[in-house]
């Protein structure tokens, strides 16, 4: 099975990142930041702010006028059934739960729309992690430099 996380992160250019903070000291904000300088086009996705690292702030993804990629959520889990609802209607690729956040009725739904599920990950720990793994001359990591594991049927109910 190929690795979803490595996927993602080799394969995407643009991310949403519903919850994304103008507080420099949050988390979002820093993995927004990392992610910016390392290629993705980010999409500030949060209704208290109009901008967001110089970039217009949208209330929530039905606003966006293209998918994204991925939608990289730093929300509650309670909040992510509807997230998923949103990803699914406007053509999202993936969906990507920050370290934390897990839903198994949300990433179900997400799963059967045909989305790519990540969940309880830091992108950007998971992109350090990736670039390390790669080679001096920027070819791709190899295969085993993924962790990541397909859930147990107990975790997904």
């Amino acid at each position: 099975m190929t690795c979803p996380i490595r996927r993602i992160l080799t394969e995407s250019k643009t991310v949403a990142i519903v919850g994304l903070s103008t507080k420099p000291e949050q988390e979002s904000y820093g993995v927004a930041c990392y992610l910016a300088d390392h290629g993705f086009d980010i999409i500030p996705v949060n209704p208290g702010a109009d901008e967001i690292l110089g970039r217009k702030s949208y209330a929530n993804l039905r606003d966006l006028s293209e998918p994204p990629d991925v939608v990289d959520v730093f929300r509650r889990p309670d909040a992510m059934p509807e997230i998923v609802e949103d990803a699914i209607a406007i053509g999202a690729k993936a969906v990507w739960m920050q370290l934390g956040i897990t839903h198994a009725d949300a990433a179900r739904r997400a799963r059967e729309a045909g989305l790519t599920v990540v969940m309880d990950h830091c992108m950007k720990r998971e992109h350090q992690k990736l670039s390390k793994k790669s080679t001096a001359k920027g070819e791709e990591a190899p295969e085993d430099a993924c962790q990541w594991r397909p859930p147990m049927a107990a975790e997904e109910s």
